[in-house]
């Protein structure tokens, strides 16, 4: 499973844990009852991440066992199951979904398929629409299926394809940095200092 994964489920667990104990209401609630002014959770949506955990964690031991082949279809299974929030889809489903079709680019391309890799991406891209971890982590993945294709091509002796493979490789790694680099810099204090070099940076002296 992504590491970047971790720390988004595992908190999701643990407020659902300290919600549950202020829970009052006899039964189980339609959402989680919390203390005034803490965020509403629904409990379809903490199951959901639990079974993303479940499923990742599944597939990580598929993957140690050297078989990639199982490791995509127990990913596609969460792919493919029921998502909280029907038609609106929440954020946070959204992200394990797109981190989800990182990871089953990278299976993909591992194993050759470079055109089903490019459709997880594309997918994956559609869910992460806004400068996110997520949306940069797929531009990491897009880079790395096109450095793959790269490699083969060039083995092929296939030049101008190579080329062509490198060059959108590099346009992905580009992209994917420009996104972290939005990321860290929405999280810096008003009036920070911008690093040398960074978009955003103000070029005047």
């Amino acid at each position: 499973m992504r590491a970047a994964m971790f720390p988004l489920l595992a908190a999701a667990a643990l407020f659902a844990a300290g919600c549950a104990e202020r829970s009052t209401p006899p039964g189980p609630p339609p959402v989680c009852s919390c203390a005034p002014g803490d965020p509403v959770v629904d409990p379809a949506l903490l199951a959901f991440l639990s079974k993303a955990r479940a499923v990742h964690h599944e597939a990580d031991l598929a993957e140690k066992a050297k078989d990639e082949r199982s490791a995509i279809s127990i990913l596609e299974r969460l792919i493919a199951g029921p998502r909280p929030g029907g038609k609106k889809t929440p954020p946070e489903v959204s992200e394990v979904i797109a981190d989800t079709r990182a990871r089953l680019a990278d299976l993909r391309s591992r194993g050759g398929d470079a055109e089903g890799a490019m459709r997880d991406i594309a997918e994956g891209l559609a869910l992460a629409t806004t400068p996110t971890h997520f949306r940069g982590h797929l531009f990491e993945v897009k880079g790395i299926v096109l450095e793959r294709q790269f490699e083969v091509l060039q083995a092929k002796g296939d030049a101008p394809g190579a080329d062509r493979a490198k060059a959108a490789a590099i346009d992905a790694f580009n992209e994917a940095v420009e996104i972290q680099n939005k990321v860290i810099e929405s999280t810096l204090p008003e009036g920070s200092p911008v690093a040398p070099g960074s978009p955003s940076a103000d070029p005047s002296p």
